[in-house]
């Protein structure tokens, strides 16, 4: 058994944006930077015994990562716990782009997108279940690498999203159903090869700062069914 507390990094300008940040390199913003803290002094003032930690290679994993590590690990070098397998989707030709930018660019490959197929991805990127393959495979290996401890894993929303979809027994196609807030805590355990969710979407400590942009897959599909449907459209 290995328990994983998966942390969403914080907030950046992007997120507030709503671009597709996938592996471009963006730091937190302001708002990111008190999440991270935050964070790490719930974990501390909860005494969370945390054994290990990792984080995606990317900037704003490893700034979310580094207040929690120096309360929780301060023996652990950051640099050293990194792994690029716990990177967000890669979104191809729309990494940095925003829904707007997209439907006006790459019409046809947004049209796609809308089917949340999990065999289809944006050109250049990956599809969902390559997506899934990848960071299954890294949660399982960190899983199997620290039998009986407690993991604190800083990642992304899509890979969070994965973790959901699987230890809920969903299907990879379709639109994203769980809340993923940034800065959440969620715990899930990996036993016997399966996963299952302990806590999910826990966001008291970041209850007075400023509320969070939300990337809504259901409410996005509903919108663009109406746009189509309206005189307007044609």
């Amino acid at each position: 058994m290995t328990d994983l507390i998966l942390i969403r990094h914080g907030e950046t300008d992007w997120n507030r944006e709503l671009r597709f940040q996938g592996h471009v390199d963006v730091p937190l913003n302001a708002t990111g930077m008190a999440q991270a803290q935050r964070l790490a002094e719930r974990l501390a003032a909860e005494r969370v015994a945390v054994d290990h930690l990792v984080c995606s290679d990317l900037l704003r994993t490893r700034q979310t990562a580094a207040p929690s590590q120096k309360a929780l690990l301060p023996q652990l070098a950051l640099e050293t716990l990194t792994d690029s397998a716990l990177r967000e989707q890669s979104f191809g030709i729309v990494d940095g782009l925003r829904v707007d930018d997209i439907k006006q660019q790459h019409a046809d490959a947004w049209a796609q997108w809308l089917r949340f197929d999990a065999d289809v991805g944006m050109p250049g990127g990956e599809t969902t279940r390559q997506f899934h393959a990848r960071v299954m495979d890294a949660l399982h290996r960190i899983a199997a690498r620290h039998v009986g401890q407690t993991v604190l894993v800083v990642t992304h929303g899509g890979v969070l999203d994965m973790v959901w979809r699987t230890a809920q027994g969903l299907e990879l196609s379709g639109p994203r159903v769980s809340d993923i807030p940034n800065a959440g805590l969620n715990r899930v355990r990996m036993q016997d090869g399966q996963w299952s969710v302990l806590q999910w979407a826990d966001t008291r400590h970041l209850a007075d700062l400023p509320a969070q942009p939300v990337y809504d897959q259901v409410k996005l599909l509903a919108t663009e069914a109406d746009t189509e449907g309206s005189p307007s459209a044609a």
